[in-house]
């Protein structure tokens, strides 16, 4: 959401197009995507989403209700920065940021926006909480909406109920958004922000624990969203990755449709790709999509790289403030720096695809760790005066081998799981 403006703008060109008429075929449908999914310009810009969890430090055992969340959004002014804020299925709060002309303006209106949004909360009585999975409460969704009604029904009846509801109402991440680059640097640029995702998701795991029992994986999180759907969760990478349109399009069509707009979210519960739907070898509400359907569709897709014009990075743990600045200017200096992102190419093209081990033994692996210590080095030399602090912190991290996710498992381990939350809602770790 936080590089809308670019997504008003580029869909200009589509206003003459009838999007309620039905699509021709899959061949349509694919050239529609590929067209579409990312926009040729410079680099630069950077968007934030930053994820909490929403604790009552009194009660930390107690999920706070749909009421008492939105009542605190909707008594906020206008922030700050203009960062929008929205709540996740299971009362998870998200700060999204307009996008910024660099990572460090980015990084200072978050910071901005978070201190106001923080301050509201405490008011009441209510605190946020920064990790990549809730590590106390059962799964449960105080969100109505009947996207998330559906969603929930769709995941049931695809025998994936734990996992997505997990997914809906457990999980929190730091997404960072970039532009899509020049034209001719796509498919180079696309191979690099997956093959970073491993040692990303090892620096960055802060989610060992769930439903109030280790897990015996650093990134929770990662566990959770790996055990989804690879069709609408994996990673969209090609065969060869030379062409990230092709890919996105033969991704996106060969993935089951979750849901019908007809008015409202409407669940299929039946296995139904895409193509069967546009081919018409298989209708839904008694018709083809339409343009505004497969529009709808790609915001069902949730692969950990997933191109929206921009490229929303999605592989990341929330992470506390004391690391989080660090860990985006890491990941945004490796993409948009030419000489770092060729040196992190390099570095990381051995742990590439072990996606699985990142989260299972994060920085414990001896190749991931390796390649971590080499990665945050290299923007490490690039980070302005301001990010010193941070920066240094996440240096230190690394090459002792520890992720975010041990120092809250210390606490856990010293104090009590309900103790250590609720410090950690009242800002006090």
């Amino acid at each position: 959401m936080t590089l809308a403006a670019i997504t008003t703008a580029a869909s200009q060109r589509d206003t003459a197009r009838p999007i309620e008429a039905e699509m021709a075929d899959s061949s349509a449908a694919a050239q529609y995507i590929a067209d579409g999914c990312l926009v040729d310009g410079p680099l630069g810009r950077v968007g934030l989403e930053v994820e909490a969890h929403c604790f009552d430090p009194a009660d930390p055992y107690r999920r706070p209700s749909w009421n008492e969340i939105t009542e605190v959004i909707e008594s906020l002014p206008p922030l700050p920065r203009a960062s929008a804020v929205t709540v996740e299925p299971g009362g998870a709060v998200e700060l999204s940021g307009p996008p910024a002309d660099d990572i460090a303006a980015a990084i200072g209106a978050m910071h901005t926006d978070q201190a106001v949004l923080r301050k509201a909360f405490a008011n009441v009585g209510l605190g946020l909480v920064f990790l990549g999975a809730d590590p106390l409460r059962p799964p449960t969704r105080v969100n109505p909406g009947a996207r998330y009604r559906a969603m929930e029904e769709f995941f049931a009846a695809s025998d994936s109920a734990e996992a997505g509801s997990a997914m809906m109402t457990s999980t929190a991440s730091v997404q960072v958004n970039v532009d899509a680059g020049p034209q001719s640097g796509w498919a180079a640029r696309v191979r690099l922000a997956h093959a970073l995702g491993p040692t990303m998701i090892a620096i960055t795991a802060n989610s060992p624990m769930l439903r109030g029992e280790f897990t015996g994986w650093v990134s929770t999180r990662q566990r959770v969203w790996g055990a989804m759907d690879s069709a609408r969760c994996g990673p969209v990478l090609g065969a060869s990755g030379d062409d990230p349109g092709t890919d996105w399009a033969r991704y996106a069509l060969k993935a089951p449709v979750m849901l019908v707009n007809n008015p409202e979210a409407v669940p299929v519960t039946h296995w139904v790709p895409f193509t069967d739907w546009v081919d018409g070898r298989v209708l839904l509400g008694d018709r083809r999509p339409t343009i505004a359907d497969l529009d709808y569709h790609l915001t069902t897709l949730f692969p950990p790289v997933r191109p929206r014009r921009w490229l929303e990075i999605r592989y990341l743990d929330s992470v506390p403030d004391a690391l989080w600045p660090a860990v985006v200017f890491t990941l945004v200096s490796l993409l948009d720096d030419p000489a770092a992102a060729d040196l992190a190419a390099e570095v990381v093209e051995p742990v590439a695809t072990a996606w699985d081990t990142a989260a299972r033994l994060g920085l414990r692996d001896r190749r991931l760790c390796a390649a971590a210590i080499r990665c945050v080095a290299i923007a490490a030399e690039r980070a302005p005066a301001e990010l010193a602090e941070p920066m240094g912190r996440l240096v230190d991290n690394v090459a002792q081998g520890r992720c975010p996710g041990d120092d809250f498992s210390d606490q856990v381990v010293g104090h009590g799981i309900a103790a250590t939350v609720s410090q950690l809602a009242q800002g006090d770790l």
